[in-house]
């Protein structure tokens, strides 16, 4: 062989190398853009249960401080109704 064609099987073999090292960049980018893609789906379902569960949470507590309030209410009127028997049974 000559020289150029020494020099030109070189640059290809360094060109073919070159392309492989391209191509494994490319498919591992690829896979770490699925990966990517993936966790960010998970994430925005995690936020929009987190959202519900929130809103569930909002309510619940809504829900429990009217029955405080309730059972406040029906405490303060056993109060009275013992005081006005307690009145009654005195006279």
């Amino acid at each position: 062989m000559s020289e150029i064609e020494d020099t030109y099987e070189a640059a290809a073999e360094r060109l073919d190398r070159a392309f492989q090292r391209l191509d494994a960049s490319v498919r591992s980018l690829n896979g770490r853009m699925r990966t990517h893609a993936r966790i960010e789906a998970d994430t925005q379902k995690l936020l929009a249960e987190r959202a519900k569960f929130a809103s569930e949470l909002d309510k619940v507590s809504a829900k429990a401080k009217r029955l405080d309030d309730g059972a406040a209410e029906v405490a303060r009127r056993l109060v009275a109704a013992m005081e006005t028997v307690n009145d009654v049974l005195a006279k």
